[in-house]
């Protein structure tokens, strides 16, 4: 490790194989901590190129313990994380929503590293247990409409560098890896993304494969529709940019998308809207998310349409029962 990083500290990249085989080495505990740390913070200061993201997901997926869920064609919602705005969890909550609308959803996610808390954190904490059988997620996928898969249990360089970028708490570029490397492989997905740059470099990389894709960040920072502001959002046909007020019927500020101080109150939270009880700005937000990922899918002919089944699913209680659904199969 400590030829690689005076390389970097060099000015220099590595291609496509040496970064695959540095995460390699990660994934078999070969370097210390503190060899980790410093190799991630050398990608807080520059950009990461093309050939190095390659690389590390190229050794994940080698390393990955695979879902089969082929017999569905399935979306997942994820946020790279790493935005730094500790919102609640609208990425999941989302999901349940796009589930009672009929849609199937194969969820990748992780505890937070740079949040309060992340999607690992909040399903854990409302009674989901985590596992990588394959017969349990198709099981929930056919009840529930949805799995849940903690990134971790997939991915062993992940479970590896977990402290790691805890005790770090910034952004890494395993925030960037985590929309790429879904195990069940994804037929539709949408990502948030923290900055442009990042959403340039998943066209790119998303354009090379067979599915449907939509990035799409705020323009003020979040890695989702926040409605504080404009939202970017790039698909296989183009990018464009939509206002707050075409996408969720109003704006909302800051401080209404918070998303807690601790994970019991990141769960409270969740709860409540799930519920129907959140509050109109709450819902705004969640609701958005989900009709641009139902727009996603290419199985309606609008955006209209798509938000008025979110509201349905939320408003009508099916989102909840989904998700009851789920924690009743644990």
């Amino acid at each position: 490790m400590k030829k690689i990083l005076q390389y970097l500290f060099e000015h220099k990249t590595l291609s496509r194989d040496q970064a695959k085989e540095v995460l390699l080495n990660i994934s078999k505990g070969i370097y210390s901590d503190a060899e980790i740390a410093s190799f991630t913070t050398v990608f807080l200061m520059r950009s990461i190129t093309i050939p190095e993201l390659l690389g590390f997901r190229d050794a994940l997926m080698e390393l990955c313990v695979h879902v089969n869920l082929d017999e569905h064609n399935v979306i997942d919602i994820v946020g790279t994380g790493g935005d730094g705005k500790n919102t609640f969890n609208i990425s999941t909550l989302s999901c349940f929503i796009v589930a009672a609308a009929g849609e199937k959803i194969a969820k990748h996610g992780n505890y937070g590293a740079t949040s309060i808390s992340g999607s690992s954190n909040v399903m854990e904490t409302l009674g989901y247990r985590f596992s990588n059988d394959n017969k349990k997620l198709l099981h929930e996928i056919e009840e529930a409409n949805l799995c849940f898969m903690h990134a971790p249990l997939f991915h062993p360089a992940l479970k590896v560098v977990g402290a790691i970028r805890k005790n770090l708490g910034v952004r890494t570029f395993f925030n960037m890896l985590g929309p790429m490397v879904n195990p069940a492989k994804p037929e539709v997905q949408m990502i948030g993304v923290y900055n442009l740059e990042m959403g340039r470099i998943y066209s790119y990389l998303l354009q090379q494969s067979n599915a449907r894709f939509m990035i799409i960040h705020s323009l003020d920072g979040y890695d989702e529709i926040s409605l504080t502001g404009d939202t970017k959002v790039i698909t296989n046909e183009g990018e464009k940019i939509l206002s707050a007020i075409y996408l969720g019927k109003r704006t909302v500020s800051a401080s209404d998308i918070y998303g807690g101080n601790s994970t019991e109150e990141a769960a409270k939270i969740f709860l409540k809207i799930l519920k129907g009880e959140g509050s109109w700005a709450q819902n705004a937000v969640v609701m958005a998310n989900a009709a641009m990922a139902l727009f996603a899918t290419g199985n309606f002919k609008d955006y209209d349409e798509c938000y008025k089944m979110s509201v349905e699913s939320l408003e009508s209680g099916k989102a909840y029962q989904h998700f009851q659904k789920l924690i009743s199969l644990q």
